[in-house]
């Protein structure tokens, strides 16, 4: 992306959170929607499923609680969702924005569940299903990328699926998204997707956000949708695996491949070598991965794996 379009994107950006900070209106929940049930909740607030009671439509309403989510915050996801939502591998938002006395909420299009879901511990996702959610994934994420945009969570509890079979998924939870170029410090915890350079920020340090760090958690996400395991706990130096891998990505010829691996074919190792780069400005475009779906991902016969990680 060249400087001119980085900066109409960041303006476009702007104008976006003015406008909308300008036009939040408090509403009753009871007036206006009928909750159906509860979706899905975390640390952020929950989601619920709600009928518009003036259109009759079903749609997700996403709560974020005021005491945890300040209205920048609430104001950046929601625009980057709307603003990013003409894509058909990225959830739909509409413009639906309004606040209550205790919650910030927006309405998004329905999906049956997450990726998550459909995963089984020590077994995975069939092959083909795992496929079709690479292509889908890799063209959202190089749409984000275009646009000088870094998600910052990519994990199969974000991919939202339409259908069992991943024919339709789409990105979603644009809660941690910022431009690329933005300064962030380090995390309270680190999840097995969270990319090495994140993982060694001391307290103190800040890291400068590149795409690379949505790629890293891309190559974690189909790592584990594959095995239905995790390669490591967290890309750190204490994590035996992850050392183990580091070795083997920097002299494969030296370093046996780790046992974890071994279900993975020739194919497979090199396009997962190409997104899990430990150095951050070598790792490959998300869109790498279609030159891979034409060949096989898995060994058929593959020896018992001994590295039993589990999801939970």
């Amino acid at each position: 992306m060249n400087l001119n379009e980085r900066r109409w994107n960041d303006n476009y950006l702007e104008e976006m959170l003015l406008l909308t900070s300008q036009n939040i209106p408090l509403i009753k929940i009871e007036d206006n929607y009928v909750i159906v049930k509860e979706l899905g909740s975390g640390s952020y607030g929950h989601v619920l499923l709600a009928i518009n009671q003036t259109r009759g439509n079903l749609m997700a309403l996403k709560f974020l609680q005021k005491n945890k989510t300040d209205l920048h915050m609430f104001l950046i996801e929601y625009c980057v969702s709307q603003w990013l939502s003409t894509h058909p591998c990225i959830i739909g938002t509409f413009g639906i924005a309004f606040q209550t006395e205790r919650h910030y909420i927006f309405a998004q299009e329905l999906a049956h569940d997450n990726l998550f879901s459909l995963m089984e511990p020590q077994v995975g996702l069939p092959e083909n299903t795992v496929k079709r959610c690479a292509i889908q994934l890799s063209s959202a994420l190089e749409y984000m990328h275009k646009k000088g945009l870094v998600h910052r969570d990519i994990k199969p509890e974000n991919i939202l699926i339409f259908d069992r079979e991943c024919r339709k998924v789409k990105l979603t939870d644009f809660g941690l998204s910022c431009r690329a170029g933005t300064y962030v410090e380090s995390m309270p915890e680190h999840l097995p997707y969270t990319a090495p350079e994140m993982c060694s920020l001391a307290t103190s340090d800040k890291l400068n956000v590149q795409g690379s760090l949505d790629i890293w958690g891309f190559g974690v996400l189909l790592f584990c949708i594959l095995t239905g395991y995790f390669p490591w706990v967290a890309a750190v130096s204490a994590d035996k695996n992850f050392v183990q891998y580091t070795k083997w990505h920097k002299s494969s010829k030296i370093f046996r491949l780790p046992n974890q691996w071994n279900t993975f074919s020739t194919d497979a190792l090199e396009m997962l070598k190409k997104l899990l780069v430990p150095d951050p400005s070598k790792r490959c475009a998300s869109t790498e991965v279609i030159n891979y779906v034409k060949s096989p991902w898995k060994m058929i016969c593959t020896k018992t794996n001994k590295y039993k990680k589990t999801l939970y």
